[in-house]
């Protein structure tokens, strides 16, 4: 199947509020929420997009002809592209009843896997979520990261211990994750959490812990205090906060204040090879594609998620080589301008 046809295929079972758009720019699903629409205004998923597709890219085909390798190692592991799948939850309440969150997530760790990538997985109240996440990660060796919710200490550890034993290469948390209202108001509180507290929960991974839903430079400050290996600069898809800064306009400034010390990966609005460039261009390591592989997987299962990899592969090569970059060590914030 093509792309276009994935996008058909995944309209006639999704919705009613996602519309599989054949650009994914939050614009057709505005707050529309439950659904994948941002809070609020329903501007900040918008946003996000938006501003990836305001920075250039400069060309320079003055270089070595050459193929380009677009080949990524991350927390000691090798990635076809610097791509994620990224973590989502309440599948049938947000996009549809084709599949449930047990369902889509081993559909998306074995796709990814086979792809050459890997999937951040989500979390729920349910615990069959993240019990049947395990089982996707151990049958596929490992290759993902499971993304635990900030409940309670207690609750973390029972999750953390559950999916260790599938020997993930590194386990998240979306710190981000705070704002959602099934969160707020538990007992014990769930949400937010202190340096000292996130040092115990990263000791409790006994894994490369990644914080997704760092939005400033003194945040990221805060993340690698606390011993963090990696952080995800994200706002959630807008879906916490309005008003919300897009996560391409801090990059810059979140990779100048802990870039080379730790992993950064960024997510929000990056649909194509070209924003993973930009994002690259910017100084991540890699990114996390999320609200598209949604809908690959219920347009075409498998065969969507290796189809839309491609397309990202091939995207990225092709920016990369009319830029002069032969291998992503070369991309660098020259080869781009706001």
């Amino acid at each position: 199947m093509t792309y276009t046809e994935i996008l058909e295929q995944a309209r006639t079972c999704m919705g009613p509020y996602c519309k599989a758009c054949p650009t994914c720019n939050g614009m057709a699903c505005k707050n529309s929420m439950p659904g994948p629409g941002a809070k609020g205004s329903g501007t900040g998923a918008i946003r996000n997009y938006q501003k990836w597709q305001e920075i250039c890219v400069n060309m320079d085909t003055i270089c070595e002809n050459k193929p380009v390798d677009t080949t990524a190692k991350l927390f000691g592991r090798e990635f076809a592209i610097p791509v994620f799948a990224g973590p989502v939850g309440a599948l049938q309440m947000h996009y549809g009843d084709k599949y449930n969150d047990l369902q889509y997530n081993d559909i998306l760790v074995s796709g990814c896997a086979a792809a050459g990538i890997a999937a951040f997985t989500g979390d729920g109240v349910n615990p069959a979520v993240i019990e049947a996440t395990a089982e996707a990660l151990e049958k596929s060796g490992g290759c993902g990261v499971p993304t635990v919710k900030p409940w309670n200490i207690e609750v973390i550890r029972e999750k953390m211990e559950l999916v260790k034993k599938a020997d993930p290469f590194a386990i998240a948390m979306d710190i981000d994750a705070a704002g959602l209202p099934f969160l707020k108001n538990l007992t014990p509180p769930a949400g937010s959490k202190t340096v000292a507290e996130l040092k115990e929960i990263a000791k409790i991974a006994e894994k490369p812990f990644i914080l997704k839903g760092i939005m400033t430079a003194a945040g990221a400050k805060k993340a690698l205090e606390a011993g963090a290996s990696g952080i995800v600069v994200s706002n959630h898809g807008g879906r916490v906060l309005d008003h919300c800064p897009a996560t391409a306009e801090v990059l810059p400034e979140i990779v100048d204040a802990v870039g080379g010390r730790m992993t950064i990966l960024v997510d929000g609005g990056i649909r194509s090879g070209m924003d993973v460039f930009k994002a690259l261009a910017l100084g991540a390591d890699g990114v996390i594609i999320c609200r598209p592989f949604v809908t690959m997987v219920y347009g075409g299962g498998a065969e969507g998620i290796a189809t839309y990899v491609a397309k990202v592969k091939a995207e990225l090569e092709d920016a990369m080589a009319m830029c002069g970059a032969h291998s992503l060590a070369d991309i660098n914030r020259s080869m781009v301008r706001f």
